[in-house]
């Protein structure tokens, strides 16, 4: 599917882990409607074991129980939790939720594994519309190292494809328009190639239009063709976290997958850890990111064109984050900037440029990568350009040949005209 912009929206996981519920995904959904929307966020993604009933937290971190008892229909397909989701106590799985979100104005996405439930497999359950069994498409042999909820599919087996079928078109009887789909992205298996295969033919078949995810990172950047024509976005990283080292190791992720992003497609630079986090995890705390720093991640995001993915609990936003959030100039490079790329780096300082697609603007992004605050002028990283600009953060006109102040681990965003 081509876009003219990533997607933007929330995912429950940094906030809840494995544990979000029917009403905290309803009142993320309340905020985005009332203050975000607007400015172009618009999905709302259920993350992981939503069809779980025993995972817990520990320590911080996620559980997922082998053999744990999960919802199921009689094909061998997850259904939601009703422990979590009582709405799916009807039998209609996400449909209610999804209903709800789209009367909001937003879009509804969930989470998936690849493979199919191990406990269909030993239970030899159906298949929908066919005679073949769980068990006799299911590969005991391939089994996530982190989540062991699912067998791989063997792609071989009569019955593979039309299992795959079958979930997609169950996603689209719910209403779902974006699914995440893990343990398949770093392309770790033989057969994992095959199965983004078999998954995008069965969402294209499917009766609704749905984005494609593709977790975790990192993805295999010679591979960029193969994601291109198989998803719309894919984790470029191993999972980010709300630490300066994390996000600084960015900078060098954005640089080898720089000129890839396009309307056909678009590497994941993973969620916003920001706001609250962790409330499901056993870890609840507000990010370690300062705002300077929360500034430089969207920044770095918005002119690489990446998907942006809030991580948090979005009632719990501060006033001067949920200001980043909605500054419509800073998040329109996200459709707009065109050939981003590191244009210099020292010990001190990242320089990113791109271009606007749709007139002669050019785009300089100034990182401060040291802790203390630095002085920079910006006209040297500025081609063929003199005299006044917008700095975009500010929404304010600067003399490009002065020199700015710049804070640690913060950055200038300018628009030349």
């Amino acid at each position: 599917m081509e876009l003219l912009r990533p997607p933007m929206g929330w995912n429950s996981f940094d906030c809840y882990g494995v544990n979000v519920n029917e009403l905290q995904v309803k009142a993320n959904a309340d905020f985005m409607a009332e203050n975000l929307k607007d400015f172009g966020w618009e999905y709302i993604v259920v993350d992981a074991d939503w069809y779980s009933y025993t995972s817990i937290p520990e320590g911080g971190a996620e559980i997922f129980a082998p053999f744990n008892r999960i919802e199921m229909d009689e094909y061998s397909r997850p259904f939601p939790s009703v422990a979590k989701f009582p709405s799916a106590t009807s039998g209609e799985g996400f449909a209610p939720l999804a209903s709800y979100v789209h009367g909001l104005g937003l879009k509804f996405g969930i989470h998936m594994m690849r493979g199919i439930p191990r406990v269909a497999a030993h239970s030899h359950s159906k298949l929908w519309n066919t005679e073949i069994t769980a068990n006799q498409i299911a590969n005991p042999y391939s089994i996530s190292s982190w989540n062991p909820d699912m067998y791989g599919v063997d792609p071989s087996k009569s019955g593979a494809q039309e299992y795959y079928d079958s979930i997609f078109e169950l996603y689209a009887e719910w209403g779902v328009d974006f699914v995440k789909c893990d343990d398949i992205g770093r392309l770790d298996s033989d057969t994992d190639r095959v199965e983004i295969e078999m998954i995008r033919q069965a969402m294209d078949k499917c009766s609704r239009d749905m984005i494609l995810s593709l977790s975790p990172g990192p993805a295999v950047l010679e591979e960029c063709d193969f994601y291109r024509m198989n998803a719309e976005m894919w984790k470029v990283t191993e999972r980010l976290t709300d630490s300066w080292d994390s996000l600084r190791g960015m900078f060098d992720v954005c640089k080898n997958w720089q000129g890839k992003p396009s309307d056909e497609g678009f590497p994941d630079c993973d969620d916003l850890p920001i706001g609250l986090l962790g409330i499901g995890l056993g870890n609840e705390h507000r990010t370690h990111f300062s705002v300077e720093e929360e500034k430089t991640m969207l920044t770095l995001w918005s002119i690489c064109r990446s998907p942006l993915m809030i991580g948090s609990e979005m009632n719990k936003l501060d006033q001067e984050t949920l200001q980043l959030l909605t500054n419509v100039a800073v998040l329109r490079l996200t459709e707009v900037a065109s050939g981003a790329r590191e244009a210099y780096r020292d010990n001190d300082v990242i320089v990113w440029r791109a271009k606007d697609r749709y007139d002669d603007a050019e785009y300089v992004a100034m990182f401060n990568i040291a802790t203390a605050s630095t002085p920079i002028c910006p006209k040297p990283f500025i081609s063929n350009k003199d005299g006044m600009a917008i700095e975009l953060w500010r929404n304010q006109e600067i003399n490009i040949r002065s020199t700015e102040e710049i804070p640690g681990h913060g950055c200038l965003l300018i628009r030349v005209e």
